[in-house]
């Protein structure tokens, strides 16, 4: 018979014991005058346990259990051993910036056990181990453009280095964030796989290679990414994360059976890329003075529309940085949370665990916020919590899939919310698309001529005092192409926006069912652009291209 009363004093003993061993590793710390760590507490990095060997770490009791370029923390038993000392210095000597952590035994044993599982994850991948940063680093330092990546690429496929698979895969991540990609998609055809970049919004071809690399770098891509590698019939989503020059960029992973095998898609989500202001979006100056009003009252409704890839997400986070202070706050409800917003507090979403935008919503009334972001209205129960929130004193950011600012009040009325309720909640509602920038080295100036002169005129001709918008209506740039834009006559993206201030001459028309065509003469009325004005402005002003323009909306 056990005796429970004795085994829970020995748990009792061996705990204490641990405490102690580790309240002398602080003593100890102080005395050698370095930092103290519990490694139980902390994540150890795989690509840092390599730097030194499973062998040398036992001997001489050091550990590097974080890694972030070259500079590494490393947790000592006995920081002034004269074999930990020498060995110290040898890491000093390659170029390693150190920090030195003391650690208990007990602290120490946790962290070697990762060893083991760093050797497991070298035979599952056939010798394949994690991405190393400094080949990242290597390569995106060596790329300029798309042209150099390439010839990077073709080396790597033409040579016989160990580790092909790597050293591809790596080269890819590095040229998608040198050239600006936010997408990487690999595609199995029939005969061959291809490689492709979403830069600006629109597909590139980067790469072409063949199908027995392709089954490798699947593999690769599910191991690294928490996939499963024996599900090949079913779409499967993950995500992994590279550290690059001193920031982290998360990666998501999307794989999709498709006839000749499993397209990839990933998406990096680098946080340069939505560190965009307010000032930097590109809405023209009445909107933005209305804009700037509507985001700072204390409660109400602002909607943001737009098909996927439109800016929405980019514009509501550059909303919510603008009114962040230390005395309101502010709860996301996101899916995925994309980019982490410092003082925010932000909440994902989990359709599989029953966590819905409904429930995020409630749930986030409980936490007693001043403004709440709801990333997308989807159903009726979602836009119902969140129009009573906009009515009882929270402010409200949301987006809707709707083709324009007109639409979202149908869109709205199919979800079940009355009219009048809308004119009530809602402050204003914004529709914007992602135009591409002329390349600035490149761009050539031409003059409007015939069918363009006349669809030109025509928009121009609705919108009051045009003078203050654009002193030119005779010429235009069109794209040409150059080593600075990958030859594709475009650098960076700018947004169009149109808006509707939600008042009570709204209200009414509301209440009377108009048509598409009745709501639209508001926008004069109220002295705001629609899409297409606002992209023809900026056609003139040199922010874009027509061509451009009329790959996004419809000018007609």
């Amino acid at each position: 018979m056990f005796d429970l009363k004795n085994i829970k004093e020995q748990k009792d003993v061996q705990l204490l014991r641990e405490q102690e061993e580790e309240e002398l590793a602080k003593i100890l710390s102080v005395k050698y005058d370095v930092r103290y760590i519990n490694l139980k507490t902390v994540s150890i990095k795989t690509d840092a346990l390599k730097i030194v060997p499973e062998k040398k770490s036992r001997e001489l009791k050091i550990i590097v259990f974080e890694k972030v370029g070259k500079k590494i923390k490393v947790a000592v038993i006995s920081p002034k051993e004269t074999e930990t000392v020498v060995y110290l210095k040898k890491l000093e000597e390659k170029g390693y910036s150190l920090t030195i952590y003391m650690v208990s035994h007990k602290s120490i044993e946790k962290a070697w056990s990762r060893y083991a599982e760093m050797s497991y994850n070298t035979k599952t991948t056939a010798g394949l181990v994690d991405i190393v940063p400094e080949n990242v680093e290597n390569i995106f330092s060596k790329t300029t453009n798309l042209e150099d990546l390439k010839e990077i690429l073709k080396d790597i496929l033409n040579s016989k280095v160990q580790h092909i698979t790597s050293r591809f895969f790596e080269a890819i991540l590095a040229g998608a964030l040198a050239t600006g990609a936010s997408d990487i998609h690999i595609e199995p055809e029939e005969d061959f796989i291809t490689l492709r970049f979403r830069l600006d919004g629109v597909l590139v071809v980067v790469a072409k290679f063949k199908k027995h690399l392709y089954k490798l770098l699947l593999s690769r891509i599910k191991l690294i990414s928490g996939l499963k590698l024996n599900v090949t019939k079913k779409p499967q989503d993950g995500r992994l994360s590279i550290k690059l020059q001193e920031k982290s960029v998360e990666i998501r992973v999307s794989v999709l059976p498709d006839a000749y095998g499993e397209s990839i898609v990933l998406r990096l989500l680098d946080p340069a890329n939505i560190s965009v202001t307010i000032k930097d979006l590109g809405i023209e100056k009445n909107l933005f003075e209305i804009l700037n009003k509507e985001i700072h009252r204390p409660n109400g409704m602002i909607l943001n529309t737009g098909p996927t890839g439109s800016g929405k997400t980019t514009s509501l986070y550059a909303f919510l940085r603008k009114i962040h202070t230390p005395e309101n706050k502010i709860i996301t409800i996101e899916n995925p949370i994309e980019y982490h917003l410092p003082g925010i507090v932000q909440t994902q979403i989990n359709i599989d665990k029953g966590y819905t935008f409904l429930e995020g919503l409630k749930s986030s009334l409980r936490q007693d916020p001043d403004i709440i972001m709801v990333g997308e209205i989807r159903d009726t129960d979602t836009a119902k919590v969140a129009v009573n929130s906009a009515l009882t004193g929270h402010l409200v950011f949301s987006t809707l899939h709707t083709n324009n600012a007109v639409g979202t009040f149908y869109r709205l009325i199919d979800l079940g919310i009355q009219a009048n309720i809308i004119s009530t909640a809602i402050n204003i509602i914004i529709a914007q698309r992602l135009v591409r920038k002329p390349c600035e080295h490149c761009k050539k100036e031409v003059l409007i001529e015939e069918k363009d002169k006349e669809e030109i005129s025509k928009i121009l001709g609705e919108i009051d005092n045009v003078e203050k918008y654009t002193t030119n209506t005779e010429k235009m740039f069109v794209p040409v192409g150059c080593d600075e834009c990958n030859n594709t006559g475009y650098k960076g993206r700018i947004g169009i926006f149109e808006a509707i201030l939600v008042n009570a001459e709204i209200s009414k028309l509301l209440e009377q069912n108009p048509g598409k065509e009745v709501i639209k003469t508001i926008f004069k009325q109220q002295g705001l652009l629609s899409l297409a004005q606002d992209g023809v402005i900026k056609v003139l002003n040199g922010d874009t291209t027509l061509d451009e323009l009329r790959r996004v909306i419809d000018l007609e």
